[in-house]
């Protein structure tokens, strides 16, 4: 896998998205590989930590806007002529799918539909259209769900996930599927990721992370959903793979344009179990409240990876317990004010050392 996403080097990478956190991550695994980045996204949120201590504000070539702006992203796209798009742009807490519903829509049907359209208008190489594993249509079946299974959701955000799939199937087959010989484009669905650096209101990781920090109880919502849990770096690693084999016209376009990225099923855990790991890594005791929403959340989510090992050559690399220890690491070191640009890179560099 080194080898493969070591070919990043002096490679023009359009992110969008890249103030968020699974942006940052991306962008800053990038420019430690040599890429050139250039970003597109919203300010970073007001308590965001992650862009500002990575110093991306330095290092990526960055343009603030809404992708909603149709002339304005398709504007970027030929101005700067990518060899490759992450596209990770959108609204991402459930929650706010509640409370705001027209703008998670917005986001991340018309924001997504977007960048397909200026990817296809401007000839670009590759992208990689990320989605969520929100986008099945989650029934409580307690099933692994693969690449083929049926696309919706029951909320507003799961909705609004199978329905960016909707329309990347329409592209790739209205424009795409019968003109070239190979996939220039995928979508994919990774499972709960975790890691440093996530600030974002009404997550678990980040709540919990604050309630240590503020010295208040631990509130939770849904103790017994059972989620695919992984570290950033397991999704972003089969990103990267999967960039590199778009780019080299590695996959027959008869390849189906999805990929599932997640963990073990092993590594699938409710969520108290997940809030106990952490406050036994963190060696602390805090009182946990059980906070009850009405909102409608899937009790069990797993990913099927069988098509991602077996095209992309890519696995999970680390335990449940490895993905606690690699996220609770970087809060307290970041809390201990350590140079979290050079420490995060060390997480990289651990991360693509394990086996």
């Amino acid at each position: 896998m080194k080898k493969i996403i070591e070919n990043y080097k002096n490679l023009k990478i359009l992110i969008t998205g890249n103030t968020g956190f699974k942006g940052t991550w991306l962008s800053h695994w990038l420019l430690n590989m040599g890429a050139k980045v250039v970003g597109v996204g919203l300010s970073p949120e007001k308590d965001s930590v992650l862009f500002k201590e990575l110093n991306l504000n330095r290092r990526v070539k960055q343009y603030i806007f809404d992708i909603k702006n149709f002339d304005k992203i398709n504007q970027i796209v030929k101005k700067e002529k990518p060899d490759l798009i992450f596209h990770l742009a959108a609204q991402s807490i459930v929650s706010s799918s509640y409370r705001d519903p027209l703008k998670t829509f917005q986001s991340n049907i018309l924001g997504s539909a977007n960048l397909l359209e200026a990817f296809r208008k401007n000839n670009t190489p590759s992208m990689i259209y990320i989605t969520s594993d929100k986008c099945y249509l989650n029934l409580d079946l307690k099933k692994d769900y693969k690449e083929s299974d049926e696309l919706g959701g029951l909320d507003n955000y799961s909705s609004s996930k199978a329905s960016a799939e909707l329309i990347f199937s329409s592209y790739f087959h209205s424009y795409f599927k019968d003109k070239k010989k190979h996939l220039s484009l995928g979508t994919v669905r990774a499972g709960n990721v975790i890691g440093g650096g996530d600030m974002k209101t009404n997550r678990l990781i980040p709540d919990i992370v604050k309630s240590i920090k503020d010295n208040k109880k631990i509130l939770i919502r849904n103790p017994h959903s059972t989620r695919p849990w992984q570290h950033v770096l397991e999704p972003l690693s089969g990103y990267l793979i999967l960039g590199q084999k778009l780019l080299n016209k590695k996959i027959k376009i008869t390849t189906y344009p999805s990929w599932n990225f997640g963990p073990e099923r092993k590594n699938c855990k409710n969520v108290i179990t997940i809030v106990k790991k952490i406050l036994t890594h963190w060696e602390i005791k805090k009182k946990i409240i059980i906070k009850k929403e009405k909102m409608h959340e899937a009790k069990f989510l797993s990913l099927n990876i069988n098509k991602a090992k077996k095209e992309l050559n890519w696995r999970p690399k680390l335990s449940l317990d490895q993905t606690i220890g690699f996220t609770i690491d970087w809060y307290k070191s970041f809390f201990e004010a350590k140079k979290m640009q050079n420490f995060s890179s060390e997480q990289i560099e651990e991360y693509m050392d394990y086996k």
